[in-house]
């Protein structure tokens, strides 16, 4: 089975761009996969991260860890309080998500632990009837928690504007329009996912041979 370091590799291969990239922030890292019984931390985490910048969203994660105990579990998101939920920062919709997951979770009608033997649209559908989860979430699950490295994300924004920048496209793509861009990079395309991350942070030197992925149009 590849790993996100072949795949850096292998697309280093496939267009001098992600090869620059590679250059530049080395091989994909997606950290420590988490054990099947760190997977409702893993997504409750990422429901706290739905569209709030990096810093925002660790201060507030940190802040709900400490209230809901020592050991964030189902159980133990159940028992806190709701006031103590959104004392720590999160949005009364975010916590009615969060709370619906551990309920979902601890009732057995989501059973995280199955989620690695289903494919990818059978993880989506599952997910998104969480409260408050839709597609991103799940994307962002499938690629952090499952390791799956073929996930094209293209309703995260920081992946669109990333796509653009690195591919010196005229205007940031659409996620209609992001869509088919990805298909050269199967299967690998949570990869690409994260050095279009990568490429946010930093303007890519342009390719040595000057070639450009073509802006797909909306139909």
């Amino acid at each position: 089975m590849a790993t996100p370091h072949d795949a850096s590799h292998h697309l280093a291969g496939v267009h001098p761009v992600i090869a620059g990239l590679v250059d530049t922030f080395g091989p994909c890292r997606l950290g420590t996969k988490p054990s099947a019984s760190q997977r409702f931390e893993t997504l409750a985490n990422a429901i706290v991260s739905q569209q709030l910048a990096g810093v925002a969203a660790n201060t507030i994660w940190r802040r709900l860890v400490a209230a809901v105990g020592p050991v964030f579990t189902p159980a133990a998101v159940c028992a806190t309080a709701p006031e103590a939920l959104r004392a720590a920062g999160l949005s009364a919709a975010k916590a009615a998500s969060i709370v619906d997951l551990a309920q979902r979770v601890q009732s057995g009608a989501l059973d995280l632990s199955t989620l690695g033997r289903l494919p990818d649209a059978r993880v989506t559908e599952a997910l998104t009837q969480v409260r408050g989860i839709g597609p991103w979430t799940a994307d962002m699950f499938m690629i952090f928690a499952l390791r799956r490295l073929d996930v094209w994300p293209t309703g995260d924004l920081g992946v669109r504007v990333g796509f653009g920048r690195a591919f010196s496209l005229a205007e940031t793509p659409t996620a209609l329009q992001l869509a088919p861009l990805g298909d050269p990079f199967r299967p690998y395309r949570s990869v690409l996912a994260w050095y279009c991350w990568r490429a946010v942070e930093v303007r890519p030197k342009p390719a040595a041979d000057g070639k450009k992925v073509r802006k797909t149009q909306q139909k």
